[in-house]
């Protein structure tokens, strides 16, 4: 058997923080598991959240810099956290933080130059795992239903809950995958208006009650009618949702139940489109798989012919990182990590860029 240890590194959408998790990531000729040594979440300071947020309006060269300085940045937490932690390490799977995203214009960044980072580290880096597939004609996302593949093949779903919802499953022998659409960035984004970083467990949105017009409008935004594959980033959140909710005069509890709703509805929706068993499993992680009240409302849309199966804590919130330290373990070793069964690219490809550090 062969071990690899790696730290994952994650950003998402949510902009709640950096993911760092130091994971044994294991193959026993054909078979893959992993196990989750040490974590650490960083949340980011108001500074840095507004920086990271507000980058896609960054000019060329101010953008390529705070990619520089936010891979510096990026390797000074994992040299602290491998310092702190005696880490023996083989290199860091990194997947930084995606600011542009548009794959119909062949384009799509993520902050965090992998250079400055295994420079700051001392460890070897791989990362951007998304620009090779776009470059193949894909959408460069999800990345994630490797992992699902090889770790959870035994759940008939699998069901992420980060900034975006996207869904994971076997369709006609083949692993397929997509973005829903809305999750925790519409939240997080209605909490921030009362300087919430976000709304715990969905208490202040089980008090609250459905605001008609904002369902109606959230529910016709047209890329719910786009077939798949399909994938959205956080220019698309800024341009299509950000109006709605702004134009929404009402509560924050109405806001937030109302979103609930509709988060739930259309992973509902894809979940009964997709289903060919009278019975099946729905595998929940991502921050809001710890929204117990979306949770609630996810079950009884879905009703009691698909079990809604929530893992413990850490898995929740670092099953993510751990991905990313198997598609870098699958990119060391030149072995397919992304699908285009997936992405719609035109083959499947063993994908990130390994940098050494100076």
């Amino acid at each position: 058997m062969k071990t690899f240890k790696i730290l994952g590194l994650m950003s998402g959408t949510s902009l709640d923080g950096l993911d760092l998790c130091y994971c044994f990531i294991n193959k026993d000729i054909d078979t893959w598991s992993f196990e989750i040594v040490e974590t650490k979440s960083i949340p980011y300071s108001d500074d840095m959240q507004s920086e990271l947020k507000d980058s896609i309006y960054l000019k060329a060269n101010e953008l390529l810099q705070f990619h520089n300085t936010y891979g510096t940045w990026l390797g000074q937490k994992a040299r602290q956290f491998i310092s702190e932690k005696k880490l023996d390490v083989d290199f860091i799977a990194s997947h930084g933080h995606t600011t542009h995203h548009q794959p119909e214009n062949g384009l799509t960044f993520q902050l965090g130059s992998g250079q400055h980072l295994a420079n700051e580290s001392g460890c070897k880096v791989v990362c951007d795992f998304r620009t090779n597939d776009v470059a193949l004609g894909g959408q460069g996302a999800p990345l994630v239903p490797i992992g699902d593949q090889l770790f959870f093949g035994e759940y008939d779903y699998c069901l992420n809950l980060g900034g975006i919802s996207n869904i994971s499953l076997i369709q006609k022998g083949k692993r397929i995958a997509y973005d829903i659409g809305l999750a925790n960035m519409i939240l997080n984004y209605i909490t921030r208006k009362i300087d919430l970083a976000y709304d715990k467990g969905g208490e202040m949105a089980r008090s609250g009650t459905i605001n008609q017009s904002m369902l109606d409008r959230l529910n016709d935004l047209k890329y719910y009618l786009l077939p798949h594959p399909k994938s959205i980033g956080y220019e698309w959140f800024v341009e299509e949702v950000v109006p709605i909710v702004d134009l929404t005069d009402d509560s924050t509890e109405n806001l937030l139940h109302t979103s609930i709703h509709h988060i739930c509805e259309k992973v509902a929706q894809q979940v009964k489109l997709n289903s060919t068993k009278k019975a099946s499993t729905l595998f929940v992680t991502g921050g809001g798989a710890l929204n117990h009240f979306l949770i609630k409302v996810l079950q009884e849309k879905l009703g009691e012919s698909v079990e809604v199966m929530v893992p413990e804590k850490t898995l929740i919130e670092f099953k993510e990182a751990v991905v990313f330290a198997l598609m870098g373990a699958l990119r060391i070793g030149q072995e397919m990590n992304v699908l285009h069964s997936v992405t719609g690219a035109k083959r499947d490809s063993s994908s990130g860029v390994v940098y050494l550090p100076a």
